[in-house]
């Protein structure tokens, strides 16, 4: 199915316009980071957290009030997807349930009489959250690394060297929106927990398959016309792999947004990580990866052939 035929838009004439977009974007990200950071879930730095059900609703500042009269270090409260459910959480660990069962004696203090119902229970020690964000930094290096190496050998260096520097484009550009959106939105729980960290991975994933094709169809177009300049080739391989481009990104960042939406709390993280990460995938396939490979080789007046 082609949903553009023949089309011919100038892309690489547009390229220094969209590193200023990148730049624009990368740096109030990275503001973002520096300023506001993230919020780091209960994977990476340990604690107790409780879901809980009231059975009618309770405002935030209510229980924040219950949970400081009870002395429970530094607490953070969140809804968790409805009205009634909330999530507990503490810095504090003790002994076994200890803390999860004193955050359940405080709720039921002020509901005597009334059902209150426990979802869900979790421990983690801050020793066992920081091996855990050792080995999320450590997954996404050696993805990224192991990207590079096979890109280099199935194409050129400067076209692995523009895959891996739009792969981190595209982690820091999603890092830094998540930033950016954390706490904003009511109702969204953006947690750096696990389950982001797999939407990263994901990303990097979609993100390099996207650059793979335009990067083949380049080599295709460069074999049968031998004597054609390197920018005309690669504009005609992004316009013929468009639509290609376009159905498989709409199609996946459609299924996100079913996830972000009617997905539940624990997918939401995911699902919005994601539903960024193929915007912006399929704009550094093109505007980052594409471009930086054809600036490279004007500054090195050099000619690429396979």
């Amino acid at each position: 199915m082609r949903i553009f035929k023949n089309l011919n838009f100038d892309f690489m004439g547009k390229r220094k316009a969209f590193y200023v977009v990148s730049a624009v974007i990368l740096s109030a990200g990275i503001l973002s980071l520096v300023f506001k950071g993230v919020d780091f879930g209960l994977d990476f730095k340990g604690g107790t957290e409780v879901v809980v059900r009231f059975p009618r609703v309770v405002e935030i500042n209510e229980l924040r009030s219950w949970m400081a009269a009870g002395d429970m270090g530094s607490i953070e409260i969140k809804s968790f997807g409805t009205d009634t459910d909330y999530i507990v959480r503490t810095d504090q660990k003790g002994m076994g349930t200890e803390i999860s069962n004193r955050i359940k004696e405080i709720l039921i203090e002020h509901f005597p009489q009334q059902g209150i119902e426990i979802l869900q229970e979790n421990i983690v020690e801050a020793k066992i959250g920081s091996e855990i964000r050792r080995d999320a930094v450590i997954a996404i290096f050696f993805a990224l690394i192991g990207i590079l190496i096979y890109i280099g050998f199935r194409f050129k260096i400067i076209f692995a060297i523009g895959a891996v520097v739009a792969l981190f484009h595209d982690v820091l550009l999603t890092l830094g929106l998540v930033s950016v959106f954390t706490n904003m939105i009511p109702g969204l729980n953006l947690e750096f927990d696990q389950a982001m960290v797999a939407a990263f991975l994901t990303l990097v994933g979609f993100s390099v398959n996207d650059t793979v094709v335009v990067f083949d169809r380049v080599r295709e177009n460069l074999k049968l016309s031998k004597s054609s300049a390197f920018e005309p080739v690669l504009n005609k391989s992004i316009n013929t792999t468009m639509s290609r481009t376009v159905l498989t990104s709409m199609t996946t960042f459609l299924v996100m947004l079913a996830l972000l939406f009617f997905g539940g709390e624990p997918t939401r993280g995911f699902a919005f990580t994601m539903s960024i990460g193929v915007i912006t995938g399929t704009y550094s396939s093109i505007f980052v990866a594409s471009a930086l490979t054809l600036d490279w080789t004007k500054a090195r007046k050099a000619k690429i052939t396979f």
